[in-house]
């Protein structure tokens, strides 16, 4: 039973997106709709000093009538804004129980060789599944599907139908988007998940939820991250 997820790509995004991906045997990169200005395609929050801070990676004109893998980076901006973070990173966490590994793993992802934040965003989940051994197949590029003249939920049904896919499974926030009914009319099973309060220890800081996943990483090996993926309800 092919169970599927379409997400726009999220930039070292928070335990719940990671959550989706590990409970799907395809991911779809959703990534060929509008950029969402103020989201968290190009932005999240790590822990500094036991307070969370916002980093954001610099972009090219970046517009909500521009679509996410055509939202480029903005080079002139990225190396010195890349040097600044990593610092930050350092700062923020040389004495995490997994700082050496972690750090390897986000500068190798700041430096891909990346034209587009959505590639970015794609090189950062790939990397992350590897270091956890998470195997779950991604499709890079929705218009493969060809069906850009669908929207909304006739679009992701589509996909779903052409996968072959039984289980469509979003993240909670999308329960106001979706019908079961309309889905099941299609021959689809949906599914919602919902993360569970997850907490892990960050130094001796009063715990900071829903921060990024390098701050789940640092904090905790791939086997203790595994456990706490699988912390979730499924409605």
């Amino acid at each position: 039973m092919t169970k599927i997820a379409i997400m726009q790509p999220y930039l070292f995004p928070y335990i719940g997106y990671m959550q989706l991906i590990c409970a799907v045997d395809k991911f779809v990169v959703y990534d060929d709709v509008s950029f969402i200005k103020q989201g968290w395609i190009n932005r999240n929050r790590i822990l500094l000093n036991c307070n969370e801070q916002t980093f954001t990676v610099p972009l090219k004109n970046a517009s909500s009538f521009v679509p996410i893998n055509k939202t480029e980076i903005n080079t002139s901006l990225y190396a010195g804004w890349q040097v600044k973070f990593l610092k930050t990173i350092t700062q923020a966490y040389a004495k995490a129980p997994f700082f050496k590994e972690v750090y390897g793993l986000v500068h190798n992802v700041l430096n891909s060789p990346c034209q587009t934040i959505s590639e970015l965003c794609v090189a950062a989940l790939q990397r992350i599944c590897a270091y956890l051994g998470i195997h779950t197949e991604f499709v890079l590029s929705p218009s493969i599907y060809n069906n850009n003249e669908l929207k909304a939920q006739a679009r992701v049904i589509d996909i779903c139908q052409k996968e072959g896919a039984k289980t469509y499974i979003n993240a909670i926030g999308g329960m106001e988007l979706y019908s079961k009914d309309d889905f099941r009319n299609a021959g689809l099973e949906l599914r919602f998940i919902k993360p569970q309060s997850i907490t892990y220890q960050q130094f001796s800081c009063n715990f900071i939820p829903w921060l990024s996943v390098i701050d789940v990483l640092m904090f905790n090996s791939p086997d203790e991250t595994m456990r706490l993926l699988q912390q979730y309800e499924m409605k």
